[in-house]
């Protein structure tokens, strides 16, 4: 799983990492680490998105 002591991927999150993506902000990032943020997000929110 995760590394020790590192906080769960959440919705408010995987928003900011999209939105740095999209606006070219995370220059070591690409589409598929804005998936996999939002995947982690929706397997951490244990009810769905909200």
């Amino acid at each position: 799983m995760g590394k020790k002591g590192s906080k769960s991927m959440t919705w408010d999150a995987a928003r900011r990492i999209q939105s740095a993506v999209d606006s070219g902000r995370a220059v070591s990032a690409d589409e598929g680490f804005k998936s996999r943020a939002m995947s982690a997000a929706a397997r951490n929110s244990k009810g769905g998105r909200k």
